[in-house]
């Protein structure tokens, strides 16, 4: 077990039991339960090169508006925030939701008041999650909807999500019903980051009738959907998405990737490790029903690399990583979820490739596809490779680093997924 494990079990259960003390009463009073929309893990405040973020500064007389896709369809809707980093409690001065017109402008006419236990505003403490009141804004699924938080006071470091592939926006003062937006697009003001927000949960006042539960997608980058379009939703998780409600089976896909995450080891860039953070992001959803997870090429790459304070860890073998992935499970079956394992793609021809790291990847893929300990799998490396070139990704679908997935990369990861499965 991961030695950080235990000491991150009792800040998790306090996050989980936050959740659950803000959720319960008001989905048991309309009697029908609440379904995940949309997700994102939080991570700790940070510097990073490659999307810098306003993490580590935080907020300050500043309004941040963000936009989402929401996944699933309801009458109702309630907005769930994390300070699961923060060292202090933070104020909220105020926030609102609102459907998106595109860029930072709002639909005229959607803006609601999000609202916590009645109040405009809230104090949520270090390291808690909180949901607001139900809010009454019918969503469609594939609906685009903005969520603006002020913050009047010092919010401190920002609990955040480092790669949305998605523009959130800030301007100075309150802006909470500024449907034109034009506040938000002074240079500078913008971030391919997320803050603060958790989730998105939806219900319906009549009960649809049998559902199945969310499938969460459990990963790094590569889930996260590091290559695709910035703002145009082609991950692989989005793709998946529109695959079932092509199918007429609509269910929402909750993404819980982190870029640069790994099975095994802590990173101040790159969230906690699989194991550490699984329990909250995959099984902390209000119904998460299948999870698929695709993990460990961090944890195969970044040693071999220079290392530095995002990249630092062991060398780890392949059995390692296997041990790992059998945590997941137990833990996903202990809690009744379905777990599909998903083999790691190519990376051949990028600058992170090694004889010895495309080993470890061949028997951990090898476990994943015979061993028989996940529920299902989903074979990406096989979806993905150069039929000629196996150890590299086919030309057509990598990104310029040959390492992550470009559009097409990332749709035939969602095709190659047996919906039967899930």
């Amino acid at each position: 077990m991961n030695k950080n494990k235990t000491a991150l079990a009792a800040p998790l259960a306090a996050v989980l039991l936050a959740a659950a003390a803000t959720t319960a009463t008001p989905a048991a009073a309309h009697g029908n339960p609440w379904h995940g929309a949309w997700a994102a893990s939080p991570q700790t405040a940070t510097h990073t090169d490659w999307f810098p973020n306003w993490s580590e500064e935080g907020f300050r007389d500043q309004s941040v508006r963000q936009v989402i896709r929401a996944g699933a369809q309801g009458s109702e809707l309630r907005v769930r925030l994390s300070n699961a980093y923060g060292k202090t409690p933070l104020r909220l001065t105020g926030a609102t939701v609102a459907k998106s017109a595109g860029g930072a402008a709002l639909r005229p006419g959607t803006v609601r008041p999000l609202r916590f236990g009645g109040a405009g505003g809230v104090t949520l403490p270090a390291g808690a999650e909180l949901s607001s009141d139900s809010v009454s804004l019918p969503v469609q699924a594939f609906e685009q909807l903005t969520v603006t938080l002020y913050f009047q006071g010092p919010s401190g470091p920002a609990t955040f999500h480092n790669v949305a592939m998605a523009t959130s926006f800030r301007a100075d003062g309150d802006h909470l019903r500024d449907a034109a937006g034009e506040a938000f697009s002074a240079p500078g003001n913008q971030s391919f980051s997320w803050y603060y927000l958790a989730g998105v949960d939806v219900r319906s006042p009549a009960a649809p009738g049998p559902r199945r539960g969310a499938v969460v997608t459990f990963g790094d980058s590569l889930t996260d959907g590091f290559g695709a379009t910035p703002g145009a939703d082609r991950r692989y998780p989005d793709a998946l998405a529109a695959r079932l409600a092509a199918r007429g089976e609509p269910r929402p896909v909750l993404n819980a990737g982190i870029g640069g995450n790994k099975v095994l080891t802590d990173s101040a860039c790159f969230g906690e490790s699989a194991l550490n953070r699984f329990r909250r992001d995959a099984l902390g959803r209000p119904d998460t029903g299948t999870v698929i997870v695709l993990e460990g090429t961090n944890d195969i790459v970044q040693p071999d690399g220079p290392q530095d304070r995002c990249t630092t860890g062991p060398r780890v073998s392949a059995q390692q990583i296997i041990d790992g992935h059998r945590e997941l499970i137990r833990e996903a079956h202990a809690r009744g979820v379905r777990i599909i394992g998903a083999t790691i793609p190519p990376f051949g021809g990028s600058g992170y490739w090694t004889a010895r790291g495309d080993e470890v990847r061949a028997e951990v893929n090898r476990w994943i596809r015979t061993g028989g300990a996940y529920d299902a799998v989903v074979d990406f490396d096989r979806a993905v490779a150069d039929p000629e070139h196996p150890e590299r990704l086919k030309a057509e679908y990598a990104f310029a680093d040959r390492l992550h997935l470009n559009d097409a990369g990332y749709r035939a990861m969602a095709d190659a997924v047996e919906l039967n499965a899930l």
